[in-house]
């Protein structure tokens, strides 16, 4: 009996956790985000709970938040079905006071430019056959946006993007109870 397409799929389209670990490894090793298991850099959160302010004691600046993602499916009414998931990063720093608009300006562009640094490591990664959890960043769909939350003062750049992976849409029987 032949081994199904679908379990061959899995193998190649990344995993949450995959993209989790690789978004953790970035934030380790670049030396300005700097996140380690004593100093905190790294987080997964949503966009909400950036905005309604952080209530957590082990944030060091700057940080990489990592965003879950949204999906859907586009169907060329072929046999070629295509799963676009849909994600943010998140990167912040702070700023005391919320009147310095200059500071805040400087922490935009410092993460604007952390922010490039991290997607041209991203293009690289992409190339790596043993990197699964980017090999299908669609660049083209990448965006950035400005945030602030002045209540904690942390201000800095959501970047949204979309992994588009090929998805098997035959049957998986194993998964299946024999019909009668």
């Amino acid at each position: 009996m032949r081994e199904h397409a679908t379990s061959n799929t899995s193998k190649l389209m990344a995993k949450l956790s995959q993209l989790v670990s690789y978004f953790e490894n970035l934030a380790r090793s670049h030396k300005d985000i700097g996140h380690s298991d004593l100093e905190k850099h790294f987080f997964r959160m949503e966009v909400d709970e950036v905005l309604a302010g952080l209530n957590r004691t082990d944030v060091q600046y700057p940080f990489l938040i990592l965003e879950g993602y949204s999906y859907d499916f586009t169907d060329n009414k072929s046999d070629n079905l295509l799963k676009n998931r849909r994600g943010a990063f998140i990167l912040m720093d702070h700023v005391s006071d919320p009147s310095d608009y200059q500071s805040i300006q400087q922490v935009w562009e410092n993460m604007e430019e952390i922010g490039d640094q991290l997607l041209i490591r991203i293009k690289a990664d992409k190339r790596n056959p043993r990197i699964a959890a980017v090999r299908d960043f669609d660049f083209s769909s990448v965006e950035a946006l400005l945030v602030a939350n002045e209540i904690d003062g942390n201000y800095g750049i959501r970047f949204t993007y979309t992994l588009t992976s090929p998805h098997f849409n035959e049957i998986d029987p194993t998964k299946w109870l024999s019909e009668g």
